[in-house]
């Protein structure tokens, strides 16, 4: 697929930019800047970017917890994630979300969600919305590789298969789930053979190689609106733990260095040099717009403020002030 230089840029800056803000991210949270935890894509850049990036206007994502890149390749607020996941009032959810449960309905994000399959049911919904307002459009659920064993994840498909509903299942394998590697957990070798079970199309491709990813959403975009879901597998790897918290006790140091030579960004900058897209120097511009970009998204969080304590209960609750109700069958707060 021949793209145009505005494509070919807008793939690696989005990546660029996700590298930045996680890198970024991390030595915030190393400096005590972050509350609670964090789960970080590098070495997935690819999936997130090249799924949402083939996207048309309208479309919507369910996102996963470790979804920065997913939010950038939708064209989310950099700033505003930012400032989210320092706690800021500012951020996407005043700062009382964090980076786990961040949306943006304005660019088609139904939001991060911190349960394993928690956002394919939603994702489903969505889907069925579009077809029942006979919108063109689908619905894309991102999900990792742990959470094909959910039962939710089996009932989405199942349901989205027999109504034939515009939805694009996507699974980013990592091949862990927390510590347990794939092979102890499922007994095939390809994710994607699970479609067959509900009559879908099922793809796996590599989950590094960011033109195939888009190249392959697109296509499957187009087969979903007349013939219903499909189901893709991104074999990837991520090169931090599952969260801040972990120790990485159940994989070699030679694997991980095995899996960063596959590295998403410097494949595609490879590319793009070799085909003369793009020169050393126009790289370089990009990768500093990247640093910018995230220097800035940082100035504007630490200028922004903390939620005040009296604003806690903001947004929890639909109408008034729940401790000034009565209780309703028997329930106390």
């Amino acid at each position: 697929m021949k793209l145009s230089r505005e494509v070919y840029a807008d793939l690696y800056l989005k990546m660029a930019q996700t590298r930045t803000f996680e890198e970024t991210a991390a030595r915030l949270f190393v400096e005590g800047k972050v509350h609670g935890t964090a789960h970080f894509c590098i070495g997935e850049e690819a999936t997130g970017v090249g799924v949402c990036a083939a996207l048309e206007k309208d479309d919507m994502v369910a996102q996963t917890h470790r979804s920065h890149g997913q939010g950038i390749g939708l064209g989310m607020d950099i700033k505003r994630m930012m400032a989210e996941f320092l706690g800021k009032e500012s951020g996407y959810c005043k700062g009382k979300g964090g980076c786990m449960h961040i949306a943006d309905f304005s660019v088609g994000s139904l939001g991060a969600n911190g349960v394993v399959g928690g956002g394919i049911p939603v994702a489903t919904g969505a889907a069925l919305s579009q077809q029942y307002f006979g919108k063109p459009n689908i619905t894309v659920s991102f999900f990792g590789d742990g959470a094909t064993n959910e039962g939710a994840f089996h009932e989405a498909l199942n349901l989205a298969s027999v109504w034939k509903l515009p939805v694009l299942f996507v699974c980013t394998n990592n091949y862990y789930g927390m510590s347990t590697h794939v092979s102890r957990s499922m007994n095939i070798g390809d994710i994607s053979i699970r479609a067959s079970s509900y009559g879908i199309r099922g793809i796996a491709l590599d989950g590094n190689d960011i033109l195939a990813i888009y190249e392959e959403t697109k296509k499957a975009r187009e087969y979903i609106l007349k013939e219903g879901p499909v189901f893709m597998v991104l074999n990837t790897y991520r090169w931090m733990g599952h969260s801040k918290s972990d120790s990485q006790v159940y994989r070699t140091k030679d694997e991980v260095a095995a899996w960063k030579e596959k590295c998403p960004i410097l494949r595609y900058r490879k590319y793009l040099l070799d085909e003369k897209i793009f020169t050393q120097a126009e790289i370089e511009s990009f990768d500093k717009k990247a640093r910018d970009d995230i220097a800035a998204a940082v100035e504007f969080a630490n200028a922004s403020t903390e939620l005040s304590i009296d604003r806690i209960f903001d947004d929890v609750y639909a109408a008034g002030d729940v401790r000034d109700q009565k209780p309703k069958r028997g329930f106390v707060l």
